[in-house]
């Protein structure tokens, strides 16, 4: 174990944990928080102008600029440049009926164009950059264009985005790139603020695309209450963050709610400074993440459990960077997937050796449609898997299904609907109101719903072996993942009908290469290779001799060599796995993965 007994943890403020659970007639637990929700502001662009009112001069934004340098923009900057656009916007037509389609990744241009609009009432559609420049077909693009019908979009390098541009259906859309200089000189007239004025809190302020996860991406309607609620919610658990305003390195994309709701909003509400890291935790991107990180010491980091995978091994092997990590990191925190114990315990080790002190890790829980904060443990915690107790203003019920609770959330955080799909709306909630989110839990200790609910898996996810025993996917993932640390990326589960469980892994290629000697960019080599065999089969079997009964013990590993497809849906910008996607589009390597006789290239555990 990688655990530093006895390490005192770095101070850090959190709210007061106070939960109420009270037994519904239907055998259903619902949980509240009792610490009631403080007043919040109206619309974004509430938020946008207590900032610069307070800190006009404070650095708002900061990216890489063409000769490496950091390229900032202030508050006072942004509130300017915000105002410019939303009269560029309003001159263009652009309305609630007339939304703004963002097609560039993070980075200034993007934020102000999407500020803009939430100024003025002009919903924005951020779409993921992979959908414009890694897919094949521009199927999920198109698809999203004819149902949002966008007034304007935005390519911030339009020549990387022609193909996709002339791919969207109906009359070509106007196209604003290159020219963003010249819209930011456009001077606002009293039409900004009377849009302004007409912003309430259930107007629309996003309209965010699942990242797929559970199917096909959906159009989830965002206001400005649930983007305002949550980063009230979030100031109350973490009120630290008012006192020292959060300074963030951060890469996750602005089309997902962790990057573009949790994250931007966090930082636009307390006034603080995000730094738009362009890695992200790949092989050659990785890179610019460290490069980041040994310029810019943040207070809070934010990251999923595949970019943990990927960042570690640069902070333990070089201590004047992990220094520089953890030199004023108040909380280290994960979202997005289950994290490994033993990235846990790695991460916890690490900020002892470098710091003498254990800095808190912590999680929340929640989807796109909850904005997404829904629960956060915002007390000290001693392994990974507990998502914490409901924040102020958010219920949470616990529904028995089959083996499990499902969870459900209520509460202004909470999406009105899907756009354009009112019989997905329907029946996305429950006859109380509560949104049936997908996901299940369970109380980390049932006499005090205080210490938090642990993560469960996702309701749908989950199977039977042919003995009739249900197999706990998430449980298996994580902990078989962690078994073979760091060797595997990421895993899925397969076994449904079957007499025993199998996995389908990735390898984690610079530490396959690394162990095997060979080069990182040969998946088919390295999953061949015998060290990482022998370094698989021995640390599944380490974790199957840990097993209770066949239902968590994975028989067989198959290396898989393709990465995941985005267009087929089997994984999201995040790098979150969708397990069914990779099933079904993976069947004959689930036939292989349990042929008899076993296939030469399945390693038996």
């Amino acid at each position: 174990m990688l655990r530093v007994a006895g390490a005192p943890l770095r101070e850090v403020e959190f709210g007061t944990v106070k939960v109420a659970a009270v037994e519904a007639s239907d055998g259903a637990l619902v949980l509240r928080s009792e610490v009631p929700l403080q007043p919040y502001e109206a619309s974004v662009g509430g938020l946008l102008r207590r900032s610069a009112g307070t800190a006009p001069d404070r650095p708002f934004l900061a990216e890489r600029d063409q000769d490496g340098g950091w390229r900032s923009l202030t508050y006072g900057e942004a509130a300017a440049g915000a105002e410019a656009l939303g009269q560029a916007l309003l001159d263009r037509g652009l309305g609630p009926e007339r939304p703004l389609m963002i097609l560039s990744g993070n980075g200034i241009g993007h934020a102000l164009l999407a500020l803009a609009g939430q100024l003025v009432g002009v919903p924005v559609v951020p779409v993921s950059v992979a959908y414009s420049t890694l897919s094949r077909d521009f199927r999920t693009l198109r698809a999203i264009a004819e149902l949002v019908r966008p007034g304007l979009v935005f390519a911030e390098h339009p020549e990387a985005f022609a193909p996709a541009v002339a791919s969207l259906p109906g009359p070509p859309p106007q196209v604003v790139g290159g020219d963003l200089p010249r819209l930011l000189e456009t001077t606002p007239t009293a039409a900004v603020r009377q849009a302004a004025a007409r912003v309430a809190p259930d107007s629309v302020a996003k309209v965010l695309f699942t990242s797929g996860s559970t199917g096909r991406p959906k159009g989830v309607v965002t206001t400005h209450r649930m983007l305002c609620a949550n980063q009230r919610m979030l100031a109350q658990v973490w009120p630290f963050t008012a006192t020292t305003p959060p300074v963030l390195v951060d890469w996750m994309p602005w089309n997902h709610c962790f990057g573009g709701n949790h994250d931007f909003n966090l930082v636009l509400a307390c006034g603080g400074t995000l730094y738009v890291d362009g890695g992200r935790p790949a092989p050659g991107l990785i890179e610019q993440t460290v490069r980041n990180l040994a310029e810019v010491s943040p207070t809070i980091y934010l990251n999923v459990p595949a970019g943990y995978n990927a960042l570690l091994p640069y902070l333990e092997r070089d201590a004047e960077l992990a220094a520089r990590f953890f030199e004023r990191l108040q909380l280290v925190f994960y979202a997005g997937a289950a994290l490994p114990q033993d990235l846990w315990e790695r991460l916890e080790a690490l900020s002892v050796r470098t710091t003498g002190e254990r800095v808190p890790l912590t999680s929340s829980w929640g989807s796109t449609e909850t904005a997404p904060l829904a629960t956060a443990a915002h007390f000290p915690l001693e392994r990974a898997g507990n998502i914490g107790v409901p924040v102020p203003g958010v219920e949470v019920k616990l529904v028995p299904n089959g083996r499990k609770q499902e969870l459900r959330v209520r509460g202004p955080n909470v999406t009105p609907g899907y756009l354009g799909r009112a019989e997905l709306t329907a029946a996305a909630f429950d006859e109380d109101g509560f949104y049936r989110i997908g996901d299940a839990g369970r109380l980390a200790d049932p006499r005090d719903p205080g210490r938090g609910l642990l993560f469960d898996g996702r309701i749908a996810e989950d199977f039977k072996l042919t003995t009739g025993t249900w197999v706990p996917c998430g449980k298996v993932r994580v902990e078989a993942l962690a078994a073979a640390s760091p060797l595997l990326a990421d895993a899925v589960v397969a076994g449904a009908d079957r007499d025993r469980v199998g996995l389908l892994v990735w390898l984690n290629l610079p530490a396959a290469g690394r162990l095997a000697g060979l080069p990182a960019d040969d998946a088919a080599a390295l999953a061949k290779a015998p060290a990482v065999v022998d370094a698989i089969r021995g640390g599944i079997a380490a974790y199957n001799a840990a097993q209770a009964g066949s239902s968590t013990r994975a028989a067989r590993v198959l290396v898989m060599t393709e990465p995941p497809s985005l267009d087929a849906g089997e994984v999201t910008d995040k790098g979150y796995v969708n397990q069914r996607a990779t099933l079904e589009r993976r069947h004959a390597l689930v036939e292989r993965l349990f042929a008899e006789p076993p296939d030469p290239e399945v390693i038996l555990a």
